[in-house]
């Protein structure tokens, strides 16, 4: 028997809170979780900042990973029992991609690094890339186990990963508006924050999909389980991944490091300061296992470090990274974004460097969007629901829930800066009172508002 069939001689399973039991049954499978590229991920929290706004959030990217591959193996299944492939290119299942799809669903996310958004902003690093070079260079014991298979099955995997591979039911599986990849992160979640409604009918809907000759469509009546998806996830970017706090938080993460890069770039030759792991990026010279070396535990050894900084403004941003002290942020519409270089100045006027204290972001997520609207960086595929007679129909043509919220962006324009303006410390002195008062006005209800009597600033 080949490596690339060799089954174990019985399956291992994983116990998960999700899916409850996760089913290993080839070798390949249990090789790669057990490289050590795959173990890092146990030390990369899934949900990053927000784990400090829902506190049960502190599962890994490595249970992610498990349950993507479970998901995956499960659609497997379903599809060679239901829909095998009996003639080539009658739009059937092919079995042998199933290794390759089980595969890329276990590593898709292998190359994230700590709190990944934030610190590929700062580094412009590509974890997409990044994942793909892991699968790909002979250097990593992942590589190692793929290669076994066949001398192409690491580029193989990346393809699908890539989007790039000939075929699209196994890319689909991975990678679109219904994939493997967000229904586990969807529950899964939902299940560690403690919020409810994120959950959404995954058994009905692995039972109504369905590959074709294009990809993966869904049974018409399955198309309920479907908008029930549509709106979980809707509601979980509301109220989880675009949460103002968690956003705050990245902010300061993100000012955090920026602060030390500058620190490193204008030659800080303080021993208690230099993060060794961290050198390769500031100097923009890493490879691939300077990159492997890094997990949360690191970023965070690094700010307890930093926190007795002779730096003030390191010191003060570890201090709020790892004490929880968010900024404040306050909505900002079209209207208004024209206060804030005024409270910037406000901000610099008590004291704060506003580069390291001030910020504006946005986040828009589209809820289902089949318009591929311009705006958005990556396209998604559509849903297409499949009547009895084989023919398809997109899924917002038929459902006028979720034609509703289809192509709306949701989510909200934000100006961060310090709660200080808000609630100053006992300890200010009395000369930045009338600042915070002039701040304040400016403030209702989280929103940047024109003050009703703009025409007392000049007296």
């Amino acid at each position: 028997m080949s490596y690339a069939t060799a089954r174990l001689p019985r399956e291992k399973v994983f116990r998960d809170p999700v899916h409850n039991y996760i089913y290993v049954q080839h070798q390949v499978i249990l090789d790669l979780i057990n490289t050590r590229e795959f173990q890092r991920l146990r030390r990369i929290k899934q949900l990053g900042t927000a784990s400090l706004i829902f506190h049960g959030a502190e599962h890994s990217r490595f249970t992610h990973s498990l349950g993507v591959y479970e998901v995956t193996r499960q659609i497997c299944d379903n599809f060679q029992r239901n829909y095998p492939m009996e003639i080539p290119g009658d739009g059937g299942w092919d079995d042998r991609y199933r290794l390759t799809a089980l595969c890329a669903a276990l590593l898709h996310d292998i190359g994230h690094g700590p709190y990944s958004h934030t610190f590929e902003h700062i580094f412009h690093t590509d974890h997409e890339a990044i994942t793909a070079e892991i699968l790909t260079s002979p250097t990593t014991e992942v590589n190692q186990v793929l290669r076994r298979v066949s001398p192409t099955f690491p580029a193989e995997v990346a393809s699908v990963i890539q989007k790039t591979h000939p075929n699209p039911q196994v890319v689909q599986m991975i990678s679109s508006q219904i994939d493997a990849d967000r229904m586990d992160y969807l529950l899964r979640d939902a299940y560690f924050t403690g919020t409810e409604y994120g959950t959404f009918d995954i058994t009905r809907i692995l039972r109504v999909m369905r590959p074709y000759k294009d990809g993966i469509a869904f049974a018409m009546n399955g198309m309920h389980a479907v908008e029930d998806y549509i709106i979980s996830r809707f509601q979980m970017y509301q109220q989880v991944y675009f949460h103002p706090v968690s956003r705050a938080m990245e902010v300061i993460l993100d000012h955090l490091l920026a602060r030390a890069n500058e620190l490193y770039q204008n030659g800080n030759e303080d021993e208690s300061f230099i993060p060794h792991l961290l050198l390769p990026f500031f100097n923009h010279e890493f490879d691939l296992k300077d990159y492997l070396n890094l997990d949360d535990g690191v970023l965070t050894t690094y700010f307890i470090h930093w926190r007795d900084s002779d730096d003030e403004i390191l010191a003060d941003l570890a201090h709020r990274f790892l004490d929880r002290k968010p900024l404040k942020s306050a909505i900002f519409s079209e209207e208004t974004q024209d206060l804030i270089p005024h409270l910037r100045d406000l901000i610099a006027s008590a004291g704060f460097n506003i580069d390291y204290y001030t910020a504006t972001d946005n986040s828009y997520d589209l809820p289902y969007d089949d318009a591929y609207d311009p705006r958005v960086t990556h396209p998604l595929t559509q849903i297409e629901l499949q009547e009895p007679d084989g023919s398809l129909r997109e899924l917002s043509t038929v459902s006028d829930l979720v034609n509703a919220i289809r192509g709306k962006f949701s989510g909200d324009q934000r100006f961060f800066f310090p709660k200080e303006m808000l609630s100053p410390d006992s300890h200010d002195p009395e000369l930045f009172q009338p600042i915070y008062d002039d701040f304040k006005q400016y403030i209702q209800n989280n929103q940047l508002i024109q003050p009703k009597e703009t025409e007392h600033h000049d007296h």
